[in-house]
């Protein structure tokens, strides 16, 4: 029996669906407030309740062999003790009881920007330090999150961790998704620093595939990086456009003018206390270069990434089937 968290979230759904076509038996935790219709016509065994509840935790661990830890709270705008609850209180606590248990496995799934906004050119890799405060409060806790879950391998407890890439595809509606898909089919042509930076598109299946590699081939102790090949902005708009059949031509905005359009929306949202269109936190995933290494993956877990040509035909696909304007 394998333990998931985070099974409702856009990672988590596409995931234990691939698992349960592959004959894996899952037993998920959600939270009170999620609709559990899909994972119940998956046959997912559910159990109701919260990380930050050690209880709860510890009887729903019964049984299982490997845990694959794919909640978090993923927003690019919030209070810090928000995301210290969900991604640090959360993750101590299932280290805490899978510990205990019978688990000889736990998967934790972190991401790629624990390392931080690097020099030009830096080829990111496994090996790369990752710096003190890399960024926001979900790239901070995240980072907590990662050490806490390595420093379990000191009490017996075998430790893998994904990094992954900006996820896209399928379910999904928020940063890469909205910023690159659904923006544009939205009549949004906005690029910015005429899309020469770099980012690290990550599709989602892959991902999926690649936790389910870890699941059977991956090293005690060992972190890997996932996502597809690194791309600029300009590379994946023009894909987008070519497959979504609409014109290429994008209005070009400075870092100025967004940033500082993100600091007007970011003075609004102290009264509407709802994230702004555009927050301030998006910069150093906008205005970074992000050049990443899966050499590793592929060696050691026989990772093969989707191109973006395919990955973004499949996205595309989906929001069609969903009728998205």
């Amino acid at each position: 029996m394998i333990f998931v968290t985070g099974a409702t979230g856009f990672l988590g759904r596409n995931l234990c669906k691939h698992l349960v076509n592959q004959g894996y038996k899952l037993r998920a935790l959600i939270r009170p407030t999620s609709d559990a219709t899909f994972l119940n016509d998956l046959g997912v065994d559910v159990v109701v309740g919260d990380l930050c509840d050690e209880t709860v935790v510890q009887v729903a661990l019964d049984g299982c062999e490997q845990v694959i830890h794919a909640a978090a709270n993923f927003r690019l705008w919030g209070a810090s003790e928000t995301f210290e609850i969900a991604n640090v209180l959360g993750t101590n606590n299932l280290l805490k009881a899978a510990s205990m248990t019978n688990v000889r496995q736990f998967v934790h799934i972190s991401t790629i920007i624990v390392v931080g906004p690097q020099p030009r050119n830096t080829i990111i890799t496994e090996q790369i330090p990752c710096t003190p405060y890399p960024g926001d409060h979900y790239a901070c806790t995240k980072l907590k999150a990662e050490k806490l879950a390595l420093s379990y391998l000191n009490r017996g407890l075998n430790v893998v961790v994904l990094r992954l890439g900006a996820l896209y595809g399928p379910w999904g509606h928020y940063a890469f998704n909205r910023l690159f898909f659904e923006e544009f089919l939205n009549g949004w042509r906005v690029q910015v620093n005429r899309g020469r930076h770099i980012t690290f598109p990550c599709y989602v299946g892959d991902a999926v595939v690649a936790i389910e590699l870890a699941l059977r081939n991956a090293h005690i102790d060992q972190k890997y990086n996932i996502c597809g090949k690194c791309m600029t902005h300009s590379e994946i708009n023009t894909i987008v456009s070519q497959l979504a059949g609409k014109g290429h031509w994008r209005i070009n905005l400075s870092k100025n003018v967004m940033v500082s359009y993100a600091h007007i929306l970011e003075l609004l949202a102290r009264f509407t206390r709802r994230e702004p269109f555009y927050p301030l936190n998006l910069v150093p995933y906008v205005f970074e270069d992000w050049i990443v290494s899966t050499e590793k993956a592929c060696n050691e877990l026989g990772f093969v990434p989707t191109s973006f040509a395919e990955g973004a035909k499949r996205t595309l696909e989906w929001y069609k089937s969903i009728n998205f304007q």
